[in-house]
Order: structure tokens, then C-alpha cells, then sequence
């Protein structure tokens, strides 16, 4: 989605951003003209292909950010810098992804080798770092000192803005919201926010809740291929008011709420953005649930008028946050590349 943010009027700065997932790498030209005028002047998309290794995949990011380029009228070496916005852990100041399951990435210098291979400098961060940096600086985060994101898609993922800037802890890892327990004493396997209110979660308990015999227009809607059941099939029986789906999703969208909540009352958030494929696909009632809840559950009642809102940039927030942090990381002797 390109949202509309008023276009700069002459040829501005252009950086590359690229949200890198285990299925798809995403490329974007992205011109910055005056704040916040921006535009994306040239896209590309391929399949990331993690089985093929390491090298196939960063030859495969390389040649789709020639692809985009070309269609934005530079060559990579013309653009001010890159940003990658990768899964997993990264070191941000070396721009080395440690760990990333997906990608079944360790200690990959991601940096140091697309800079060398498209001779440009190269910046990377954690994909939903990347996601909500954009978020922050382009779209619902945009004016919010303390804010907390959380994308809701085939995983939980989340990232944390603290005086301005993204905070990443001792670790590097602050903001998985995803990993912290929501029932502790269910089975293992089934005791994280992430097992509980992801897509993928939900998918399951829904088939599993069929299977039992229960009703739902997602029989129909998927002809009983229930491998077909996507954020937008269990969007549409949503809205269709089918009585499993709206039990299933009130039911996470209150737990997540309610988790969000204990977050909250140990930050003091000003804004918390919610995104991912879920949340986009449900909206507003969705995203009413959740705020509902956090803010029953929130102490003391002065925290209760934090803002809850919906990410804006949609499928560009990875594009664009990437973008972003490479332009203001350029420079920056912190940062290495």
C-alpha cells in the first residue's frame, strides 16, 4: 500500500529499503523530499528461497534492488544508502543477522556483503524493528516519545520506541512480545503470546474446533482445503458475523489486550501501534477489542487514555521503516556501514 502523504515536488534523496522474510524479500526506491513528503519510485518483490543458503539469498536481495532501481531510473551505487529490515537477531551496528530461524541464518555479516556486492552502504535491523521504526517516524507512531508496536501476522512481533528512538536492551532483543508466556501453565508449545493470538494460532484452533464439529462459513469459503485459510478468508467470515470466528478472534484479540495492558503499566506508553496481516485484514473492530481490554486491565487509571491505534503504512511499514533507518543511521559513526 502506498499511502498517500503528499509527494515531494522535485527528485529528492533516494534510499532503498528492503523487508527481508523467510518467503519474500520486498524492495523499495523511496524518494524523501520535504517531512514527511515521500514516495516509493520503484518496487520490486521475489521469493526469498532460504533453502538454496546464504549465498543464493543475498544474490537473490541483490538482484531484485537492481531490478527496483532500474525501474526508479538509478543504479544501487546512485542511492544514498540501503536498509534491510531482517527476522531474526541482529547486531544493528555491525549489521550482522546473529540468528535467524527462518532464513537458518548465524552470524551472517549481511552489511559488509550486500555494501560490497551493490556498492552502497548498507544498514540492518530486526525486520519488526524496521516495521514500527517506519511506523514512528512516517505513520500512526509519527509524534509519540514512548511507544510500543506489535504486529499480529503468522507470528507476534514487536518493537519498542523509548525517548524517541528504538530501544533495544542489553540483548539487542527488547520488544519480542511475541515470546512472553500469556498462560503459563499450558501444555508447552502453547503457553506464549505468539502460540495463543498469532494467525497462525488462530488458524489452528479454528480447524481444530471444526473438526470437533463445530460451524463455520470457512468450510465453504476455503472448499474444505483448510490449508487455504489466510488473514483474509477468516476477515471475511469476521464480518459475515459466523459465530466460531467471532468467539475465536474477541477471545485473542481480549488476551492480547489484556497482556498488552501489564506492558503498558510497566512503561507509561504514550501510543501503541498495532499491524501485521491480521490486524490489517480485521481493522477497526479488531483493533477496538484489544484497546477495550488493555484498557480494563491497565493500572493506574491515568495510563487508561493511552492511544491504541492501527498501523497506516500497512505492507509498506517494512519498505519505508527500513528506508528510514538507513537514511538516518548514514553518517551515524556508531554505525559501521
Amino acid at each position: 500500500m502506498q499511502p498517500d502523504t503528499g509527494e515531494p515536488g522535485q527528485p529528492g534523496e533516494r534510499v532503498i529499503g528492503i523487508d527481508l522474510g523467510g518467503t519474500n524479500v520486498q524492495i523499495g526506491v523511496v524518494e524523501f523530499g520535504d517531512e514527511p513528503g515521500y514516495r516509493v519510485v520503484g518496487r520490486e518483490k521475489r521469493k526469498t528461497k532460504p533453502d538454496q543458503g546464504v549465498e543464493t539469498v543475498i544474490e537473490r536481495v541483490a538482484k531484485g534492488v537492481e531490478k527496483a532501481c532500474e525501474l526508479a531510473g538509478i543504479k544501487p551505487s546512485q542511492a544514498a544508502a540501503i536498509g534491510v529490515g531482517a527476522p531474526g537477531v541482529v547486531e544493528p551496528h555491525q549489521g550482522v543477522v546473529l540468528e535467524a530461524v527462518n532464513l537458518r541464518w548465524d552470524e551472517v555479516p549481511l552489511a559488509e556483503r550486500l555494501s560490497e556486492r551493490l556498492g552502497t552502504p548498507v544498514y540492518v535491523d530486526n525486520d519488526v524493528n524496521a516495521a514500527v521504526f517506519g511506523e514512528h517516524r512516517l505513520g500512526s507512531g509519527r509524534g509519540a516519545s514512548h511507544m510500543l508496536g506489535v504486529w499480529v501476522g503468522t507470528g507476534i512481533g514487536g518493537g519498542l520506541i523509548l525517548g524517541g528512538d528504538l530501544y533495544y536492551g542489553h540483548f539487542l532483543t527488547a520488544g519480542e512480545v511475541g515470546h512472553m508466556l500469556a498462560i503459563p501453565y499450558n501444555p508447552a508449545g502453547s503457553r506464549s503470546l505468539e502460540h495463543n493470538c498469532s494467525r497462525s494460532a488462530i488458524v489452528e484452533r479454528l480447524v481444530k474446533l471444526i473438526r470437533s464439529n463445530r460451524k463455520s462459513l470457512l468450510t465453504d469459503l476455503v472448499e474444505d482445503d483448510f490449508s487455504q485459510i489466510r488473514s483474509g478468508v477468516i476477515a471475511q467470515a469476521y464480518r459475515a458475523g459466523d459465530p466460531l470466528v467471532v468467539e475465536v478472534i474477541e477471545e485473542s484479540a481480549r488476551l492480547l489486550g489484556t497482556h498488552l495492558a501489564g506492558i503498558h503499566s510497566l512503561l507509561s506508553l504514550e501510543r501503541i501501534v498495532l499491524g501485521g496481516g491480521l490486524v490489517e485484514a480485521l481493522g477497526t473492530p479488531y483493533v477496538h477489542i484489544v484497546a477495550e481490554e488493555l484498557r480494563r486491565s491497565a493500572f493506574p487509571d491515568k495510563i487508561k487514555g493511552v492511544e491504541v491505534v492501527a498501523s497506516r503504512l500497512e505492507d509498506d511499514a517494512g519498505i519505508l521503516g527500513a528506508a528510514m533507518l538507513a537514511r538516518e543511521r548514514l553518517g551515524d559513526p556508531a554505525y559501521s556501514r
